[in-house]
């Protein structure tokens, strides 16, 4: 147990270049307290205490803004940064050295029984505002960009962005078209600019009947003139 502090402890400065010193990380970082919650909950959680496990589950969701379920399996070495709206499920299974950023849920898509939560591999990286939903694995060494959201399994040595989910790289090399954290796709700008580009076609459009018109009335006149 204390190896499993000190690590936790360690995770930290190895991650957040903003952690000065061991001190500072165990009183100000609630990524660390909501783990080490978490690791009483879950002891709680498997000798089927179930009730106490949620009480301290959410003692520590209104300390922290990390709900972490006491059912969830978390491997060595987990970081969360800030961690603000974290949400973890009760299915979840986390494997070792994964990053969290804030706002991710690690959820389910229904009211289905048994496992509906994903399956985290190691050295995994979720960006802010994530969403991974469903009873599928997501392979190691994965980084899921910011605001993404994942529905399907996802292979080893990928990365992942968009809304679905798709992945963009894999094993070192790009897939499909170029994407990345900064340049994620939004369905009110991408439709916001398909209703432009119409709009600039119906004007085209308007302007050649109005030329066509023109085009008739100055034959009509010159007909009646000549007359």
């Amino acid at each position: 147990m204390f190896r499993s502090l000190v690590s936790d402890i360690e995770t930290i400065l190895e991650n957040d270049p903003a952690a000065r010193n061991k001190l500072e990380v165990i009183f100000t970082y609630s990524g660390l307290h909501a783990i080490w919650s978490h690791r009483i909950a879950h002891a709680l959680f498997k000798r089927k205490l179930f009730t106490l496990a949620r009480v301290i589950s959410q003692t520590s969701r209104f300390f922290t803004g990390i709900e972490i379920h006491p059912g969830a399996t978390i491997g060595q070495k987990l970081f969360i940064d800030h961690g603000m709206g974290v949400v973890i499920g009760e299915t979840c299974e986390i494997g070792d050295n994964v990053v969290i950023y804030q706002g991710v849920t690690l959820g389910g898509t229904g009211k289905e029984k048994g496992k509906r939560h994903p399956t985290i591999g190691n050295n995994v990286v979720i960006a802010s505002g994530a969403k991974v939903l469903g009873s599928f694995k997501v392979g190691d060494n994965v980084n899921i960009g910011a605001n993404s959201v994942v529905l399907r399994e996802v292979p080893p040595n990928s990365t992942v962005v968009g809304i679905p989910g798709r992945v963009i790289k894999r094993d070192g090399a790009r897939v499909g078209d170029r994407l990345d954290h900064t340049q994620l796709p939004d369905p009110v700008i991408e439709m916001l600019r398909a209703m432009q580009k119409e709009v600039s076609d119906l004007r085209v459009e308007l302007e050649r009947e109005r030329s066509k018109q023109r085009t008739l009335e100055e034959k009509r006149e010159n007909e009646l003139a000549n007359l």
